[in-house]
């Protein structure tokens, strides 16, 4: 648990420093972190850039680093978390479908959230349930006990429920309840939990949890994205609901909505591509498939 007192320690002196500072100081990380970022992780992020987004080696080891450089003051924030939850407002501006998202709570038949790693995502759920949304974020078991007792402990400060990805039965139970749950859904799944789908034009392998769910429990999938402007100031979009029309065929139904799905991360990932994770093996397991 030696890791879970250290980040303690870390949050408490991030805590003491004004925000403007913080941020500089994770920036600093960032770029002493991207150092050690190993070459072969590096020439990965670029080749996806290049691939995906047409352009050349240059602009794509731009966007690589951009990307990168985003987890200092990322990390900061989350740091902050003791200070930031009674302003939140001050730091993050929601816009878009909130009153789709209402009437769904409101209604008492919850929703999905479906996001990517995209901006700052640890904020996009802590602004939600700051704002008075009852917020239930599905999380990886981090290897370090530590690691994984402190990211959570800082989710719940902040007003989320955490429940890991094995809960689904909790899951289940709680959006009958009304709660949303919260997914990121851009990460490359083994190709048995998974479907094929077109991503930036190529065969990938996606995540099905959104649509599953949405399908099962008949409640609308809102994807929603977070972006940090160059001020710092964040904003957290919310797209209109996307609704699981339910045939007798389950999963044409559950690939039909990963695709659109998919298709709206893209979309946003081409508006911003830095505040991608570009240094995720998003095709690994397509292409070990091919081999």
């Amino acid at each position: 648990m030696l890791s879970y007192y250290a980040m303690k320690v870390l949050s408490r002196l991030v805590c003491l420093l004004p925000h403007g500072a913080a941020m500089v100081f994770g920036e600093c990380v960032a770029r002493l972190a991207w150092i050690f970022v190993p070459a072969k992780r590096k020439t990965l992020a670029r080749e996806q850039i290049m691939r995906c987004l047409d352009v050349p080696a240059a602009e794509a080891a731009r966007i690589a680093r951009a990307s990168a450089m985003r987890f200092g003051p990322m990390l900061m924030e989350v740091l902050r978390f003791p200070v930031m939850k009674q302003r939140m407002h001050d730091y993050v501006t929601i816009t878009g479908a909130m009153d789709e998202v209402c009437a769904a709570v409101a209604g008492g038949h919850g929703a999905v959230f479906a996001t990517s790693h995209s901006g700052n995502w640890e904020l996009m759920g802590g602004a939600f349930a700051c704002a008075g949304l009852p917020i239930v974020g599905v999380a990886k078991r981090q290897s370090s006990a530590g690691m994984d007792r402190f990211i959570n402990e800082y989710r719940t400060l902040v007003g989320m429920h955490i429940t890991y990805r094995s809960g689904v039965r909790e899951m289940f139970r709680m959006i009958d309840e009304g709660w949303i749950i919260g997914l990121i859904s851009d990460q490359d799944p083994s190709l048995r939990d998974g479907v094929i789908i077109d991503f930036f034009g190529q065969r990938t392998n996606a995540f099905t949890g959104a649509a599953a769910i949405a399908r099962r429990c008949g409640v609308p999938i809102f994807p929603v994205y977070i972006h940090r402007a160059p001020n710092g100031h964040h904003t957290l979009t919310v797209e209109p609901g996307i609704l699981v029309e339910k045939t007798d065929d389950r999963a044409a139904d559950v690939k039909r909505v990963t695709q659109i799905i998919n298709k709206r991360i893209e979309e946003w990932i081409r508006t911003y591509p830095e505040d991608w994770f570009w240094l995720h093996d998003r095709w690994k397991s397509v292409r070990e498939e091919s081999m």
